[in-house]
């Protein structure tokens, strides 16, 4: 019988797997999903429902700050994207991170920019 490997990555696919159980986002109150990598920070609001992207942003372009102000600047725009769009409210999805540092930066720049959560 083969062992199980058991990797960083892995685990937290493992997390993101349970929180989705629960987390689902619709056409009126979309998922503000969060991803980590180790130079960037992205964010989407998707429609579960309809399986679509409605809005997303990354500080790729930004040159500007360390990584935690970065990402703090793309929950305000994507905040500013989704007031476009007409969204107030969204249901939070941390990817399986924990939240600390980057995502609770993006997170607290998206609820500046008038994001509800």
């Amino acid at each position: 019988m083969k062992a199980a490997v058991r990797t960083r990555s892995a685990a937290r696919i493992r997390r993101h797997t349970r929180v989705r159980k629960r987390v689902s986002g619709i056409e009126e109150r979309p998922r503000l999903s969060v991803f980590r990598s180790n130079r960037f920070i992205y964010a989407q609001l998707i429609d579960d429902d309809a399986g679509k992207t409605l809005v997303s942003a990354s500080d790729q372009g930004v040159s500007s700050g360390n990584k935690t102000e970065r990402a703090a600047q793309v929950g305000g725009e994507i905040a500013a994207l989704a007031k476009a769009k007409g969204i107030d409210s969204v249901v939070f999805d941390r990817g399986g991170y924990r939240f600390i540092g980057r995502v609770k930066a993006l997170a607290e720049g998206a609820r500046e920019g008038g994001l509800q959560f």
